[in-house]
C-alpha cells in the first residue's frame, strides 16, 4: 500500500518503512505524527483519488530527528564594480520515517472522490471529471451611468470694457 501525501507544501510518494526529509515540524523526536493530506491512495491495486483529499485516509509518521542540511553557499557578484559577497546558509530539516499508512472508516465518500479505479481496467488509462460551467456575473451599465453625476459645463463670462477716445 502507497500514498501520495503532502508536507509542508511538498508531495511525497510514501508507504510503510519510507525515510523522508521534510522543514522542520514543531514536534520533538521520537513523537509520532499523523499526516491527513493524503491525495492518493493504493491498496493492492484498488486506488483511490481525492478531490483533493481522501477523507479517512492518513499516514502516521514517526519523527527520528531534527538537524541541519548541508551548507549552501550563496555568492554575489557584480562585474567591474568590486561588488562579491559571500554567504552560508543550512536549513533545518526533521527526518521521518512512515510507520503505516492507512484508510479509516471504510470507503470515503462518493462526494469526495473522484474515482476509484481497479488496475487492469480499461478505464484505468484516463480521468475526467466535467463540472458543469457557472454563469458568469453582468454588469449592467444602467447603473454605472445612473451613479455617475452628470458633468456641469461651467461657461466664464466675457466682460467687456468699452474704450474711450
Amino acid at each position: 500500500m502507497f500514498a501520495i501525501i503532502e508536507i509542508g507544501g511538498q508531495q511525497f510518494k510514501v508507504e510503510k518503512g519510507t525515510k523522508l526529509e521534510v522543514g522542520q515540524l514543531p514536534a520533538k523526536e521520537g513523537s509520532t505524527i499523523e499526516i491527513n493530506k493524503v491525495f492518493l491512495l493504493n491498496d493492492n491495486g484498488k486506488i483511490t483519488i481525492g478531490t483533493p483529499l481522501i477523507i479517512g485516509a492518513f499516514a502516521s509518521a514517526k519523527i527520528l530527528e531534527h538537524k541541519k542540511n548541508k551548507k549552501v553557499i550563496v555568492f554575489k557578484m557584480k562585474a567591474k564594480k568590486r561588488y562579491r559577497r559571500t554567504k552560508g546558509h543550512r536549513q533545518c530539516v526533521t527526518k521521518l520515517e512512515i510507520v503505516d499508512v492507512k484508510a479509516t472508516g471504510g470507503s470515503t465518500p462518493a462526494k469526495k472522490v473522484i474515482n476509484t479505479i481497479v488496475a487492469g481496467s480499461p478505464k484505468s488509462s484516463k480521468i475526467v471529471k466535467k463540472e458543469p460551467a457557472t454563469p458568469a456575473k453582468k454588469t449592467t451599465t444602467a447603473k454605472k451611468a445612473a451613479t455617475k453625476k452628470p458633468a456641469v459645463k461651467k461657461t466664464a463670462t466675457k466682460k467687456t470694457v468699452k474704450k474711450e477716445a
